[in-house]
């Protein structure tokens, strides 16, 4: 367990810092929120999913059930942040600098919310494999 803390710590840290580099010259205040709320929105949109993964599944106890939430959605909350928050801020960055017109950055967001959510897909049934998974050994460990 303190193997995946410290692997999640430093995946966050990554994309924490990468974004705060994408956005080059924004002012401080600004480069704190797009990532506090970059961070609050993949956690709601991975929250959702692991909900949505996690039907069917039967857990023996919600105390299992808060654990393994957690962790899945810790974990992946991070990987997307990682590959998400980054590309974003530089695109920001170059509306900032005036590099991109803002119906350019949108046409690119729009391209970037048809891969995302065929991405969700996979994710939330990588999810379901995973929480299967980690049940199996639950129930194998008992």
């Amino acid at each position: 367990m303190a193997l995946i803390i410290i692997v999640t710590i430093i995946i966050y840290g990554l994309a924490i810092i990468w974004t705060w580099n994408s956005l080059g010259d924004i002012e401080k205040p600004k480069k704190i929120a797009v990532i506090l709320i970059g961070v609050l929105i993949t956690y709601i949109i991975t929250t959702i999913l692991f909900s949505i993964s996690k039907n069917g599944i039967d857990y023996q106890s919600t105390v299992g059930e808060n654990e393994i939430k957690m962790t899945i959605t810790a974990i992946f909350t991070g990987l997307n942040l990682l590959i998400l928050l980054p590309y974003i801020s530089k695109q920001l960055n170059k509306i900032h600098e005036g590099e991109i017109e803002q119906k350019e950055f949108l046409r690119k967001m729009a391209i970037l919310a048809v891969i995302f959510i065929i991405c969700m897909w996979i994710e939330c049934g990588y999810m379901r494999n995973t929480q299967d998974g980690i049940l199996k050994i639950y129930q194998l460990n008992k």
